[in-house]
């Protein structure tokens, strides 16, 4: 029997899609590294990687928000407008006084840097297994002749905490599981008072959210330096995020994350005071486009690697997802979606842009 508010029938998560196993980049990018043959890189390269313009001057440009002044009366509404406009007309924002205390987000970024610092037989014993997306390795990969992304990933169940699998959470930092559970608890408080806030500025009912942040994904991603083409290839495929709300966490300040505004690519700028928080699929279907998943991607350095954690929120899989009629003054674009159905097709592709969100359109135009 499934557990209440999602519980252990949550797990069903990690089977919603299959990968292909591919090598361990961060091997390959080591500097002794001998398997680095101009054929095993050729299939990293991305031949459309210069498709369209980078404007790094715009790269302070990202919408910031201020969680305490969405908390205090006195600077809601000038606060919740900043945050209507960031949902609208960018789909990312930086979330600063955002009430994660210090002390956790400093011992999580520490513990994500020692694990994948660990030696690589110690890594692989948190493998994924055949079928199952959790764990240490790779995801979207559907085919052996793909371009693949260079970057290792690990990805955990978080919540709600009857889903975890804990075979897969590492007793190497021996803090991993403290800092993983706290700073999972702390973003599931944060992201209900986000999603709060996002029904208040499209006059919604708050309830219409309540449910939309009841699984928590964490995917801890490496991006190794790549030395021998750094500007022809991606850490991360252009995509949109399928989930409702995504929250971002950057370990060690290393830029790479850029996002598609006007046609072109914005690099966005760390920022060591904030947490980045994007909108997803599912918010754009609920807001019939109003607010937009934006699509992004993730560049390679050529001599520091990068961290990250995203923490994707989304509801239990037998929820749906229907536009709110309330707030529309245009026809209606999306139809109503079945979450798991919704998922299991964002999953069981490669990386392509924003093409998973077409299939819950009403209509395309291409």
């Amino acid at each position: 029997m499934e557990e209440p508010n999602g519980g252990a029938g949550e797990s069903r998560w990690s089977k919603l899609a299959t990968t292909l196993p591919v090598s361990n980049v961060q091997a390959l990018a080591a500097p002794t590294a001998d398997e680095l043959t101009p054929d095993t890189i050729q299939r990293y390269i991305q031949p459309d990687i210069d498709a369209h313009a980078v404007f790094a001057e715009h790269s302070d440009d990202v919408p910031v928000i201020d969680l305490s002044k969405l908390l205090s009366p006195e600077s809601v509404e000038a606060e919740a407008a900043k945050l209507k406009f960031a949902c609208e007309e960018w789909g990312f924002f930086q979330l600063v006084n955002h009430g994660v205390p210090d002390e956790v987000i400093a011992g999580v970024k520490r513990d994500i840097e020692k694990f994948f610092q660990l030696p690589l037989d110690v890594k692989n014993a948190y493998a994924q297994r055949p079928g199952d997306l959790q764990g240490y390795g790779q995801a979207f990969v559907q085919s052996n002749d793909q371009k693949l992304d260079w970057s290792d990933m690990f990805a955990l169940y978080t919540q709600p905490p009857q889903a975890r699998d804990m075979s897969y959470w590492p007793s190497q930092p021996h803090t991993f599981r403290k800092y993983i559970e706290e700073y999972s608890s702390e973003l599931m408080k944060l992201a209900d008072s986000v999603a709060t806030f996002i029904a208040k500025t499209l006059d919604a009912d708050p309830e219409l959210v309540a449910d939309k942040n009841v699984v928590q994904i964490f995917r801890m991603n490496y991006y190794p330096q790549c030395s021998s083409a750094p500007d022809k290839v991606l850490g991360f495929s252009p995509h949109s995020d399928g989930s409702f709300l995504t929250i971002l966490l950057e370990v060690n300040s290393v830029q790479g994350l850029q996002i598609r505004r006007h046609g072109a690519w914005i690099p966005v700028k760390p920022r060591t005071d904030a947490l980045l928080v994007n909108v997803g699929d599912l918010l754009e279907i609920m807001t019939n486009g109003k607010y937009k998943s934006i699509e992004h991607r993730v560049t390679v350095n050529a001599h520091k690697e990068r961290l990250s954690i995203s923490a994707f929120h989304v509801p239990k899989l037998d929820g749906i997802i229907s536009p709110i009629l309330g707030i529309m003054e245009e026809k209606v674009l999306y139809k109503t979606t079945n979450v798991e159905e919704y998922s299991r097709l964002y999953m069981s592709n490669k990386l392509d842009g924003k093409r998973a969100l077409d299939h819950a359109k009403l209509s395309i135009i291409y």
